[in-house]
């Protein structure tokens, strides 16, 4: 089975943190997707949410704990998660249990049998979104509307973190430049860009029960904006000299899924 890894940014999630890993564990089990491991980043917490991790470390060894050495930041935690991940894909999911775990499942298919990236959408027919704070909800759909502009793209909902990669995108999309939560666009329009495909699909969003999002809109515009001309400019000048090598074209994990007894019956991309 393709090992799926996923990365988890935490900076004071101690509300949060064991129930997001518990949700995950449960229901990757349940779907029979057991080779996996969960990586979370501790963004120099002081509320002990590290503890909390390396106490269910101890009871599942698929739970590991790092810490970001750094200055803190969502951008610099992700790219220190990616730099120690192990699996042959990576999730990138929110310690606040915004995420739903079944939306993971559905990307590990894509991933191993579709595409090389997995990106979800709010803002499609079948998605389901909970409290979504209506002031962000004006400021996602005109980043959003702007993007698609600029790159010429279909896909509505870049701004959003949660999405997966196969392990050659991390690498061919490197370096990471975005130290906050501009790093959540900076990653899938590299990918858009240089060349690996991608799927999108509907997903469920609700917003925290506990603690205060770390996203500030005012301290986010031009840190956004600087990413966004950055990789457009790419698109522009030098996509050539970026784009993947021929020998990168995407090749589905070689699985059969009508032989697959962990598949369920109504996973995307099954005959």
């Amino acid at each position: 089975m393709m090992k799926l890894s996923i990365v988890i940014p935490a900076r004071n999630e101690a509300g949060n943190i064991v129930r997001t890993l518990t949700g995950l564990r449960e229901h990757l089990d349940q779907a029979g997707l057991h080779n996996f491991e969960i990586l979370v980043v501790d963004d120099g917490s002081s509320d002990g949410t590290g503890d909390l991790v390396r106490i269910e470390a101890e009871r599942d060894p698929r739970i590991r704990c790092v810490r970001n050495p750094g200055r803190s930041g969502y951008g610099r935690a992700v790219a220190c998660g990616l730099e120690h991940f192990t699996g042959d894909a990576v999730v990138i999911y929110m310690a606040d249990a915004s995420d739903a775990p079944e939306d993971v499942v559905k990307y590990y298919y894509i991933l191993r049998d579709e595409a090389d990236c997995a990106f979800g959408s709010r803002f499609l027919r079948g998605s389901k979104v909970y409290d979504y704070p209506r002031f962000k909800l004006v400021i996602n759909r005109i980043a959003n509307f702007v993007i698609r502009l600029m790159f010429n793209l279909p896909y509505n909902d870049t701004t959003n973190a949660f999405k997966g990669y196969r392990a050659n995108v991390i690498a061919g999309c490197r370096p990471f430049v975005s130290p906050h939560f501009n790093l959540t666009i900076e990653i899938p329009l590299k990918a858009i860009v240089r060349g690996y495909s991608y799927r999108v699909i509907p997903i469920t969003w609700r917003n925290r029960d506990v603690g205060v999002s770390a996203l500030k809109l005012k301290e986010q515009g031009s840190r956004y904006l600087y990413t966004l001309l950055t990789v457009w400019f790419e698109w522009l000048l030098v996509r050539h000299d970026t784009r993947r090598a021929d020998g990168e074209v995407f090749q589905p994990w070689p699985v059969e899924p009508e032989v697959s007894p962990e598949r369920p019956a109504d996973a995307p991309g099954r005959p």
